[in-house]
């Protein structure tokens, strides 16, 4: 029987983490501190992988099976879902590092910042990150 969101949030903590399964891999891991956690389980070349889907209740059920839904299709492309989501992170975080504030900032330091005649006003438009 597939999960309910009621039963996703009358899940009491046990004195060990057990599971409250939905379908297709898809299952609610209850920890014993109260945490709940959206996991799907999978095999991926002959080895059997799990994929963290979200922290229940910032994800929703209905999230959580649409993300199940999307690495099910990976899969059947031969895509492991684990190593396209960690593929994705590091894109970003590279693009993140290689934007053009980066960048200038980097050159105004080399170039600019041991000048003591150095305009105090070369990057006035650029605000500082916090």
């Amino acid at each position: 029987m597939p999960l309910s969101d009621p039963a996703c949030k009358n899940a009491k903590p046990k004195d060990k983490p057990y599971k409250l399964a939905d379908e297709k891999g898809l299952f609610l891991l209850v920890n014993p501190n109260g945490s709940k956690y959206f996991r799907l389980k999978y095999r991926f070349d002959g080895k059997e992988k799990m994929l963290a889907l979200g922290v229940y209740p910032e994800t929703s059920l209905k999230k959580a099976r649409e993300d199940r839904d999307n690495a099910r299709k990976q899969l059947a492309d031969g895509i492991d879902p684990n190593e396209n989501k960690k593929a994705v992170k590091q894109s970003k975080a590279e693009s993140a590092a290689n934007s053009f504030e980066v960048i200038a900032r980097k050159w105004y330091e080399r170039n600019m910042g041991d000048k003591p005649n150095a305009p105090s006003t070369a990057l006035p438009c650029v605000p500082t990150a916090k």
